[in-house]
């Protein structure tokens, strides 16, 4: 089986800064289940299987998120292949929640990523 070509990444603190200032789509397409028990405060949701490039906004750059990075390869894959400007983030929300940054529960309060 031949391995995906490599995507442009972007490790968690990179990510996290350019999300806080507003410069990048966090874009989390894990499932529902793990959206809700944790994800990063600046994120939004759209499920792999559901992803439409077409329908995600193209006024800044993407970063493709989930759990250890597997799937947002595939949607920063088909992010890109639509003209989509995407990274993928390096390691997914484990990362992330390695580089201590927060993770939070669809109610807001602290999460955890499973």
């Amino acid at each position: 089986m031949n391995e995906p070509a490599q995507v442009p990444g972007v490790d968690a603190t990179e990510a996290a800064r350019l999300a806080e200032a507003g410069h990048v789509l966090l874009l989390d397409v894990r499932e529902d289940d793990e959206w809700a028990s944790g994800h990063a405060p600046q994120a939004s949701q759209t499920v792999l299987g559901q992803l439409d490039p077409t329908a995600v906004p193209r006024d800044r750059p993407v970063i493709a998120v989930c759990r250890s990075g597997k799937r947002s390869t595939q949607a920063t894959h088909a992010l890109l292949a639509a003209g989509v400007e995407v990274r993928n983030l390096t390691g997914g929300m484990q990362a992330w929640a390695a580089a201590g940054l927060p993770v939070v529960r669809a109610d807001g309060g602290p999460g955890e990523i499973i």
